[in-house]
């Protein structure tokens, strides 16, 4: 197996084993009831399809705040314990859906799930950077990140399965598969080594050190920037391919499809395409790469029904590619150009990055399409370039960034 994983351009497991099954079990868990959130609370309450929507709205901004101030309680107790903690929650709230029908009570436990899921992810990248070595990092992010594309993608499967039964029986069974994934990976994340910790109760202005970091800014700004454009895949080419350009809806089937074999399989061959390459470098790329991929995206609002199924296909193929190069470097750099005794804290702010893309996003591309195919991707068009000027700025402002990609672990230097 550890020459299989090198084939394909993954780290060695190792010790790790357990860690990295619980990240699978957790990922075919939530790819079980991600697809059908919205329709279980159709199917099985009294809850309007604007309540649903309510709710979810409100858990999205509740999460918002929690995320640096649980960053901080990270830095304090380990990510281990926030890691669990962020699973119990998870787990605890999925199975109590089970007996939960009014709009507040609904709303109630998905502000748990919210704030355990903020605080796993909010964990997840400490925990990458304890298990991991400098010059090993991408491999490791990109490794994960597969293994939860595919486990999201089986997880999906299962779900379709509940869809095609529709009983009230059939969520119900969704939801108990994913609260048992939940407890099963909590039982395997137990075994994860614990993180460095502050020796400090109280760490009087260790957030303005925080807010004071100029490099860090840049660097947050570069990964808001990837996490719109991150964005498209779901909020986006869905509803483009089939209310405005009218392709039949085994197209934007294919779209997931083919990301998730690309990324399940590719991940590892990028991230090996990489060796040698500059950081800053490597995600001007992934920029320029979402920039043509937005370009055929729109080019096929250009031309006819059967040809534009073929670009739009291409499209998202390429815009795959710059989601294999871009997501392992910047979580690699995310992790690295943070102190260790700030981890928690600086890694809070990624994931509030990604949090403000996943809240703004939607409401900003269906109002760009709202004024035609054109507005929405040259306004993305828009956004890549942004990120490729951040990226070039970044690789003067953040050593960490004008790095090499080495995939090859770093020697310790003698004390």
């Amino acid at each position: 197996m550890p020459h299989l994983l090198d084939r394909l351009g993954f780290p060695s497991v190792g010790e790790h084993r357990r860690f990295v099954t619980a990240i699978a079990v957790d990922a075919i868990g939530s790819g079980v009831f991600m697809p059908v959130c919205m329709l279980y609370f159709l199917v099985t309450t009294d809850l309007t399809l604007v309540q649903v929507g309510a709710i979810i709205s409100i858990a999205s901004a509740v999460s918002l705040p929690a995320g640096p101030l649980l960053g901080g309680l990270v830095d304090r107790w380990g990510a281990k314990h926030l890691l669990l903690a962020g699973n119990a929650l998870q787990g605890i709230g999925y199975a109590a859906y089970l007996v939960t029908d009014s709009f507040w009570t609904v709303t109630a436990w998905t502000v748990v799930i919210t704030i355990g899921r903020t605080a796993f992810w909010g964990s997840y990248g400490n925990i990458v950077a304890a298990i991991s070595v400098p010059g090993e990092r991408e491999k490791w992010f990109g490794f994960l990140g597969a293994l939860r594309n595919v486990g999201f993608a089986l997880g999906g499967l299962l779900s379709g399965l509940a869809i095609t039964i529709g009983t009230q029986s059939a969520f119900a069974a969704v939801v108990v598969a994913n609260a048992v994934s939940y407890a099963v990976a909590f039982g395997l994340l137990l075994a994860v080594p614990p993180t460095a910790r502050s020796g400090h109760r109280s760490q009087a202005g260790a957030w303005g050190t925080v807010l004071r970091d100029g490099p860090y800014r840049l660097l947050w700004m570069t990964q808001l920037v990837f996490s719109t454009s991150m964005m498209v895949l779901n909020f986006a080419m869905p509803v483009y391919a089939t209310t405005v350009l009218g392709l039949p809806g085994w197209v934007t089937g294919a779209v997931f499809t083919l990301n998730t074999v690309m990324v399940g399989f590719g991940q590892g061959f990028a991230v090996r395409a990489m060796t040698g390459a500059v950081r800053w470098r490597v995600l001007l790329l992934a920029n320029g790469v979402f920039a043509a991929s937005f370009l055929l995206m729109l080019g096929a609002s250009r031309v006819g029904v059967v040809l534009a199924m073929t670009v739009v296909l291409v499209g998202s193929a390429v815009y795959t590619l710059g989601e294999l190069f871009g997501g392992p470097v910047h979580g690699a750099l995310s992790a690295e150009a943070a102190p260790e005794h700030l981890r928690g804290r600086y890694l809070s702010l990624i994931q509030l990055a990604w949090n403000l893309a996943g809240t703004i996003a939607p409401l900003a591309f269906a109002w760009l399409l709202e004024r035609g195919p054109s507005t929405l991707w040259l306004g993305l068009l828009v956004v890549s370039v942004a990120g490729a000027l951040l990226a070039v700025r970044l690789g003067t402002a953040l050593p960490a960034a004008a790095a090499r990609v080495t995939n090859k672990a770093e020697e310790p230097v003698p004390a």
